[in-house]
């Protein structure tokens, strides 16, 4: 890894410190993954997510059966036309999770220093000594001195609702352990995670395949995040599944790294995949406490200098009670941007808690103050040294462009693109500005019908900083011919326009295809 100093301009004033926080249209250029559930699947609340600034919906398939996820998503549908934002689905696998069975969802209070038995046949009661679990192949897993630990399903790391275990004893299927913390299991449903340890399940479960190849597929859904992603051929087989299904071939795979085994994978899971989750509820468990912070700035520059996404989560833990974040929590958001990190996600705070839109909108707040002080300069030259010479045509255009663009002081770069490729890339370079990225509609036939593609690609952005789509309208396109572009420059214009990005006398710079050749102007607007 390249030196990483610090990512932060220097010198920063202590009066521009007092100064109130400026409003914007886009909240902040990185993104806001919400977890929608329980306290957040109203149109009112999730309207207020969206305002927020919430812009990635993740659909988190441990709880809850597919109709209860159907209610909350027709509801995000009505609350996406009444705001006019765009939002994209996540569809959160459950993979490979080893979960505690409480049928009686009684609170089961367990008592340091004592043994209980974590057994396969779920028939049996739980109680302090005893805990019914979902997989028979634990005993085969571990051996004597494991730590396991359950806590409830996103570990919050409380120490009074989770409970650390240590292997004593294996006999048959049942795998005895010794109690190492007084704790109190409430609510039904428990995690068990144990470290460093090769689990032999499938990555994509069965249970996985029927909510993707039903909901998955009914919905259209934009991006596939993979659980406890351990190789590179569990994002292949996760990739060869959506293509066969039909309707999904465009979905994008994340990968969620959770444990040591997707470390130790890291390059080729990133080759594969089109963007990383660090889960850092569950690594922090199976990496010593002093070891997350590490993988977190490796991962994420990694992720930078493929131009791929990197999303980062556990932030704000005590928003789910609170109104707001203690000064740690705010603080490692603010690192988690100067990282280089594209998006944040909620989980338990959103999914949960007692303040999902005072919580979106917080997070992006303190995200827009650690943009403002983001060493692009250094970033930017990173980039480019890393990148090498000599340069593929699209990345020559895409560094120039956000060159172009902070020289000439722009305050927007309009992109026009049909993959969404090109506005990636200059997405990657990290400008200091908006990117709106025009998705101009491709013409698709299958000999019936005649159909535009494009509303993927734009709502995949949705989850890259500083990437702000716009759909052309297909109507504007008739001809697709320079004198089209120009119709649809306008449209980009004027949305900048009403959304307070562009003011007159502003220059923005524009990346657009022209036949063969790509081409960056810069524009300055009358009145």
């Amino acid at each position: 890894m390249h030196s990483n100093n610090l990512l932060l301009e220097e010198p920063i004033r202590m009066a521009s410190i007092l100064e109130p926080s400026k409003p914007t249209f886009f909240p902040a250029l990185t993104k806001l993954i919400g977890t929608l559930g329980q306290r957040s699947r109203s149109v009112e609340i999730i309207s207020g997510c969206l305002n927020a600034g919430m812009s990635v919906a993740r659909f988190d398939f441990s709880w809850g059966d597919a109709a209860y996820h159907q209610e909350t998503l027709e509801n995000l549908k009505i609350a996406i036309k009444s705001t006019k934002k765009l939002c994209a689905v996540m569809l959160d696998t459950v993979g490979p999770e080893l979960q505690v069975v409480n049928k009686s969802e009684h609170p089961i209070s367990l008592q340091a220093d004592t043994t209980v038995v974590l057994t396969p046949d779920q028939d049996k009661e739980a109680s302090s000594n005893m805990l019914p679990i979902t997989f028979s192949g634990l005993s085969k897993a571990v051996k004597k001195g494991d730590t396991i630990f359950i806590g409830q399903y996103l570990f919050t790391g409380s120490e009074t609702t989770s409970v650390w275990l240590e292997v004593t004893d294996v006999v048959g299927e049942d795998v005895v352990c010794l109690i190492k913390n007084s704790a109190t299991l409430a609510r039904q449903l428990y995690t068990l995670h144990v470290s460093q340890i090769h689990i032999d399940l499938p990555t994509i479960t069965d249970k996985d395949k029927q909510v993707i190849s039903s909901w998955g597929v009914q919905n259209n859904i934009d991006i596939l995040s993979l659980s406890y992603t351990r190789h590179a051929e569990d994002i292949r087989q996760a990739r060869d599944y959506l293509s066969k299904l039909g309707g999904l071939s465009q979905t994008q795979i994340f990968a969620k790294i959770e444990n040591t085994e997707g470390i130790t994978h890291f390059d080729e899971i990133l080759r594969e995949a089109d963007g990383i989750i660090l889960a850092r509820g569950n690594l922090g468990i199976d990496l010593p406490p002093e070891k997350v912070f590490l993988f977190q700035k490796a991962a994420v520059y990694q992720c930078n200098m493929a131009g791929k996404p990197a999303v980062i989560t556990r932030v704000v833990d005590s928003m789910t009670d609170n109104l707001r974040p203690t000064r740690a929590e705010a603080t490692d958001v603010a690192n988690a941007v100067l990282d280089g990190s594209d998006a944040i996600l909620l989980g338990a705070e959103t999914l949960r808690g007692l303040y999902p839109v005072e919580t979106v909108s917080i997070v992006g707040k303190i995200c827009a103050e650690a943009e403002k002080v983001f060493n692009h300069d250094m970033y930017f030259k990173r980039a480019v040294k890393y990148v090498g010479e000599p340069m593929t045509h699209l990345e020559s255009i895409a560094s120039s462009a956000v060159r172009a663009a902070i020289k000439v002081k722009a305050s927007a770069i309009i992109c026009f693109t049909s993959s969404g490729r090109a506005a990636r890339l200059i997405a990657k370079y990290r400008p200091t500005m908006p990117v709106i990225s025009v998705v101009i509609p491709r013409l698709k036939t299958n000999q019936l019908r005649w159909s535009f593609t494009g509303a993927f690609e734009a709502r995949q952005s949705l989850v890259v900083r500083g990437l702000f789509p716009m759909l052309a309208d297909s109507q504007h396109l008739a001809g697709s011919t320079g004198a089209s572009n120009e119709s649809v420059l306008k449209v980009a214009l004027d949305h900048g326009k009403a959304s307070g990005v562009i003011k007159s006398h502003d220059r923005v710079v524009v990346c657009q295809k022209l036949g063969d050749a790509a081409v960056i102007k810069i524009i300055e607007l009358e009145d």
